[in-house]
């Protein structure tokens, strides 16, 4: 009986443990993915562009067709084909495939994920799945970018 309950009790305890390691497991993605990513531009890194994986009704949100960084029209916003920080030939712009200075994607704490462009020979590029897709369909997006927050998201 007592060694019944000895095995018992340390199936128990492999249980448990596997268990939490089991539940890590499955809430690390969770919580990584929700660490807000912040794109800076310009030649200091010091102009805010918008929060790159917020939520499209988040007014910080470069999915908000109608906020400050998500907007076509907006002086701060990537989307804007003719601004400082869009378009393909703005020397800050993440989408001129010869820029030397792409806006720089970090976290709240100052994390750095890498540089936001389509310029491959770029040292430290991001090459996580959303800077690809970004990059790579710029042109589609920002003419809705609303629908793509939801395809993408």
């Amino acid at each position: 009986m007592i060694i019944s309950q000895l095995i018992f009790a340390d199936i128990k305890q492999n249980i448990m443990k596997n268990l939490s390691t089991i539940i890590l497991l499955i809430l690390l993605p969770i919580i990584i993915s929700a660490q807000e990513l912040h794109i800076y531009g310009g030649e200091k890194h010091d102009v805010y562009l918008g929060c790159l994986n917020c939520n499209k009704f988040d007014s910080k949100s470069i999915w908000n067709a109608y906020g400050s960084y998500g907007s076509k029209y907006s002086a701060t916003s990537i989307w804007n084909a003719y601004g400082s920080y869009g378009g393909k030939y703005s020397q800050y712009s993440p989408f001129n495939n010869y820029t030397n200075s792409p806006p720089s994607i970090v976290d709240n704490q100052g994390g750095f994920y890498g540089y936001l462009s389509s310029n491959n020979f770029v040292t430290n590029r991001a090459s996580f799945s959303l800077a690809n897709t970004i990059c790579k369909y710029w042109e589609e997006i920002k003419e809705d970018v609303s629908s793509w927050y939801d395809e993408i998201f």
